[in-house]
């Protein structure tokens, strides 16, 4: 008897060790990370939303310029309006870093799917948020110049009063501000009329229409700044790569302005579609009837982000060539 109450001590005293060890472990792991971070040393980047178009184009910058050392989740592998899925997620992962990309941005369908719409923009984003000064890590979120009404006859800068029109706008306005309450060392990027060579968008819109149609209709009365989501996706991998880090709110979009149908004419004739591009004809907003409202004007001032991180951004026609040859 005394021979096998020995042998179940020493088992006992075996496991309790493990477990101890195991636990130590961990606590060198979290020393070691969190020190590692302070630093600046230590990066690991999960990037949400990874399947849309900044998702796609920031895995392909990613991994070209530091491969293997980041995590891309779609809805099906995180669900970030789950809170304990986050939760979950963020304590396994020791992320330096996590880039936002996901988001409802069904603008038209938000006005009938409100709180679906809520529930990723505002709901998700406060999950992420919520354990960001506990682990340590720093957020980048993706939001919209479709927080402004477009009333402006200038440029709006990041201290523009928003005031959206639409319930995406709202959801993405509201969004903006839990994460500042939750996790103030954030950075938030405003950004519109994204277009890339993954997903769907309006450059593919427009070519895929061209090849069915006589002649299209395109409103001239909305003007903004197309903006290729991989020239995006490379302005953020440098912002965490290449600089000090310095939270607040940043416009970003291509250089220049136009109007949709200005957009559409150039995708056509840079796509070698001239006589295509002739047959669009301008329309207002108003002969286009939408569920959602739209800012006429939401041009971004960029001088923000290109003053703090020395960023050079190119003009949306030479992004436009560029994606382009990638389609």
């Amino acid at each position: 008897m005394t021979n096998e109450r020995n042998t179940k001590q020493r088992r006992l005293l075996a496991v309790a060790a493990l477990l101890w060890m195991g636990w130590v472990c961990l606590l060198i792991r979290d020393f070691l990370t969190n020190f590692a971070l302070v630093k600046g040393r230590y990066m690991k980047i999960l990037v949400t939303g990874s399947n849309g178009q900044l998702g796609s184009e920031l895995r392909t910058v990613l991994e070209s310029s530091c491969p293997g050392r980041s995590v891309y989740t779609s809805s099906s592998d995180l669900d970030i309006t789950d809170r304990r899925a986050v939760e979950a997620f963020m304590r396994q992962g020791a992320f330096s870093h996590v880039v936002n990309c996901a988001a409802y941005t069904a603008v038209d369908r938000a006005e009938e799917e409100k709180l679906r719409c809520a529930e990723v923009n505002i709901d998700g984003i406060s999950n992420i948020a919520r354990l960001a000064d506990e682990l340590n890590y720093k957020i980048l979120h993706i939001s919209t110049d479709y927080v402004f009404d477009g009333t402006n006859n200038r440029p709006y800068t990041e201290s523009d009063k928003p005031a959206p029109l639409s319930v995406y706008g709202s959801t993405k306005r509201k969004g903006e501000t839990a994460l500042l309450g939750l996790a103030p060392q954030s950075i938030i990027i405003r950004t519109g009329w994204l277009y890339s060579a993954f997903g769907r968008n309006f450059v593919k819109t427009i070519l895929g229409r061209a090849d069915k149609a006589d002649s299209l209709r395109v409103v001239f009365d909305q003007v903004g700044t197309p903006t290729y989501a991989a020239d995006l996706a490379a302005a953020i991998v440098e912002i965490i790569t290449r600089h000090p880090w310095k939270s607040g709110i940043y416009n970003y979009a291509n250089e220049g302005v136009a109007s949709w149908y200005d957009f559409a004419t150039a995708i056509l004739c840079l796509a070698g579609m001239p006589d295509k591009a002739a047959q669009i004809t301008p329309i207002l907003s108003a002969d286009y009837s939408t569920p959602a409202l739209r800012p006429s004007y939401s041009v971004l001032d960029k001088s923000k982000i290109k003053a703090t991180f020395g960023l050079t951004i190119s003009h949306w026609q030479t992004a436009l060539q560029r994606c382009l040859k990638n389609l």
